[in-house]
């Protein structure tokens, strides 16, 4: 009896294993997010868990107000914001090189942009 129990230690020890490491993962998740939820502030471009980019206007408790297009603000959850769009830095000194690389392959000529159709 003793050693039939023996034999499933190593499964049973493999499977503790596996759910300490998952939680640890799960609580250092939730813990980011919290802190990304304290730290939002008016003005700051998110993303939400459904892929739309805004920016917060307002800030309650539980919800955000984020204005999804000039003057359309709308209220969502705190728990749908997934994440902060950072603000892009200019690149340095690299853009030089990239132009005359183009320049060289020859293409830097753009078509013109089409034109729209105006009913007249």
């Amino acid at each position: 009896m003793a050693m039939d129990l023996l034999a499933f230690l190593p499964l049973i020890l493999v499977v503790a294993v596996f759910m300490f490491v998952a939680s640890r993962r799960q609580k250092r998740a939730m813990q980011a997010t919290i802190e990304l939820h304290e730290s939002l502030k008016v003005g700051d471009r998110v993303h939400t868990t459904s892929g739309l980019q805004a920016t917060v206007t307002g800030i309650t408790a539980d919800t955000v107000d984020l204005e999804i297009a000039p003057g359309v603000v709308t209220t969502w959850m705190k728990l749908a914001v997934r994440d902060r769009i950072e603000p892009e830095t200019a690149a340095t000194g690299d853009s030089e090189v990239c132009d005359d690389d183009a320049e060289a392959a020859g293409l830097t000529d753009v078509a013109d942009p089409p034109q729209r159709l105006t009913e007249e």
